[in-house]
């Protein structure tokens, strides 16, 4: 199909296609489009599945706000309306399936997308673009087994992109917009930060509000840069040094000053941003999509191929035979994502049916994407050395049990509802317990163990890096200490295993190995002091001396753990974990962490903040102005 005719349908309002379908049932899929068919990878033949077809298409669907499902979507309620009082959206999606789905194992696995980049077993080779039966690369064991393959858009804000021959090589979703009950726009704070993350080596005088073109920017309804707040640091606590109004503007310069042509989407900085420099922008917004509603494209989209023969429209489902099984899997953002998938309920679809029997979140620690907000912005994370207070962030709900954190008083957990909960691996590299967190996945706020539910196994893969760097020993070239230390070797191998682990768990019952996940009672997770002096002297090796530390962080009154409004921008530091931490007695090895001098930025000093919000769905009590703990993943020598 033709690039123009995908960017035509996407764009398309789906209003007069739905409003001609009657209601039928709890099915939220109103049409499932099939737009192309391929023979995949030149029509190889996998194992008894025999040959692969790929399909791509676009799902229209609608939910119903007043369903208690649905009703805790920050602004659901603020958005458009059909005739029959339905929200609308829709996503791309593709699909890798045997041409004879009898000869599958009919079941689903779900690579849920990052960003709207493809993902699969084998980061290196997703299937949406392989042509040949060498780019599947460790992908084929999916195939051998008989699954279907599916990915359908998520996240509203990605940019459309689109193969040579016209297909989607980027899936976003298409969400709506909230607006007042008058038509009139909503207005909110939105902060970004522009560093070396987003900006060339060479520097740049011109961005997008997001600061990165595969992103769709929320529109300035202000501009007056003198009503913005524009400021630049040397490092993540250098103090945030004011810029002039008169020497930036809202519009696109791409030769510098002299070339600006005004936009409500972009930014002009006539100085030039410098690669070496943190440069943070704070601006009133309009126009917030109802970001959580990729939370019931995945659910919808995945109820529909398990447990439908139709779309409402009567359009037979392409999948055309009973689905057993279904499982999702997704990495990093995406991990965040699947954790932020079964603590919002999402499991459950609006016929009170589980979606996935199993979710395989990896590399996410205890990360939240957090698109349960206004203007949320799931593309920038929480880092060591930047970024430390945006939202996608580890935040109030760490353990998959239900669990009460002595510190902060919480009780609650990812998972909570035992009908719809699916079994779960997660699998997080050494990055996950320095910079995601991962210790408070086994540990709570006063260091004390926390009991992982039988549903749940949590696995470490030793001496990797975020994104399980592969290839083999090797040296990288770089001047930082990092750079010279050895490469991990690959890991596809684990992941090939855990997909067919998770299947014989699901399927038939047969109990997954245990969890091997660094923990304080064996001493494998330790304090970050404790981990510095054990680690032996290495001619030219610099062990890490501070970690992502984790403030309680105050955005404001109308935030809680579930989502919310954010009404400060950045937000207020609440540590008191010293004091906290005197009184509490962690196991021997976690006494005497280091605290870095990151707990506050400059502009925002410590204080007491008042009681940060449970969630409507948390049945928490509130929480003490403290400070979680993590200690470092590190594995003793034996």
């Amino acid at each position: 199909m033709r690039k123009t005719g995908w960017a035509v349908l996407a764009l398309i309002v789906t209003t007069v296609a739905m409003t001609l379908v009657p209601r039928t049932g709890e099915a939220r899929v109103v049409r499932f489009v099939v737009e192309h068919r391929e023979p995949f990878a030149e029509g190889v033949s996998w194992g008894d599945a025999g040959p692969y077809e790929r399909l791509f298409g676009i799902a229209f669907m609608e939910v119903d706000p007043g369903d208690p499902l649905n009703a805790g979507i920050v602004d659901l309620d603020k958005a458009p309306r059909n005739a029959r009082g339905m929200v609308e959206f829709s996503t791309p999606f593709f699909i890798v399936k045997p041409v004879d789905m009898a000869r599958g194992n009919r079941k689903i696995l779900h690579t849920v997308n990052n960003r709207g980049n493809a993902l699969a077993i084998d980061f290196a080779h997703p299937l949406i673009s392989a042509r040949t039966a060498a780019d599947v690369g460790d992908n084929d064991i999916a195939l051998r087994m008989g699954f279907t393959i599916v990915d359908a858009g998520w996240q509203g804000d990605v940019v459309p992109a689109f193969s040579a021959a016209g297909t989607p090589s980027r899936l976003p979703a298409y969400l709506p917009i909230a607006m007042q009950p008058d038509g009139s726009p909503i207005l909110g704070l939105m902060r970004v930060e522009y560093s070396d993350r987003n900006l060339p080596l060479g520097g740049a005088s011109t961005l997008n509000l997001e600061g990165n073109p595969a992103f769709r920017s929320y529109e300035t309804a202000d501009t007056d840069t003198a009503h913005a707040t524009f400021t630049v640091r040397d490092d993540v606590d250098a103090p945030k040094v004011p810029i002039a109004p008169d020497r930036w503007a809202y519009g696109r310069c791409p030769t510098g000053a002299g070339s600006l042509v005004p936009s409500t989407f972009d930014i002009c900085y006539f100085d030039g941003f410098r690669n070496d420099k943190i440069y943070e922008l704070i601006y009133v917004a309009k126009n917030p999509w109802v970001m959580a509603l990729g939370f019931a494209t995945t659910r919808d989209v995945a109820s529909f191929l398990r447990y439908e023969a139709q779309d409402q429209a009567g359009n037979p489902s392409p999948l055309d035979v009973p689905i057993r099984r279904s499982y999702a899997m997704g990495a990093s953002q995406t991990g965040g994502y699947l954790r932020d998938y079964m603590y919002m309920g999402f499991n459950e679809d609006e016929s009170h049916r589980k979606v996935f029997d199993g979710i395989i979140p990896t590399i996410a620690g205890t990360d939240r994407v957090f698109i349960n907000v206004r203007f949320a912005d799931p593309n920038q994370w929480s880092d060591q050395d930047d970024r430390h207070d945006l939202l996608q962030n580890s935040y109030g709900v760490f353990t998959y049990g239900v669990h009460t954190d002595p510190i902060s008083a919480i009780r609650d957990g990812v998972l909570k509802r035992p009908a719809t909960d699916p079994l779960v691996f997660q699998v997080d590299s050494e990055s996950e317990f320095w910079q995601l967190r991962g210790g408070l996945n086994v540990s709570d706020g006063a260091g004390n163990p926390v009991e992982l539910p039988d549903n749940v196994r949590l696995y470490f893969v030793s001496s990797t890096a975020h994104g399980f760097a592969a290839g083999g020993l090797g040296r990288a070239t770089g001047t930082s200490p990092l750079c010279a230390n050895p490469r991990g070797s690959a890991t596809t191998e684990t992941m090939r295993a855990l997909v067919v682990a998770m299947d014989e768990w699901a399927d038939a019952g047969v109990p997954p190995p245990p969890s091997n996940y660094p923990r304080l009672e064996n001493r494998t997770l330790i304090a970050l002091d404790d981990a510095m002096r054990r680690f032996p002297a290495i001619p030219d090796v610099e062990f890490p001396s501070v970690l992502n530390e984790l403030p309680l962080w105050d955005f404001g009154p109308l935030f809680s753990v579930v989502g919310g409004i954010i009404t400060l921008q950045p937000p207020l530091s609440c540590s008191q974990w010293r004091s906290a931490s005197r009184s509490a007695r962690p196991p021997a090895g976690t006494r005497g962490r280091r605290t870095t001098g990151r707990e506050t930025s400059a502009a925002s000093p410590a204080r007491t903040c008042p009681s940060p919000r449970p969630g409507p769905s948390a049945r928490q009590s509130a929480i003490r102005a403290s400070r979680w703990r993590s200690g470092t993943g590190r594995t003793r020598a034996s």
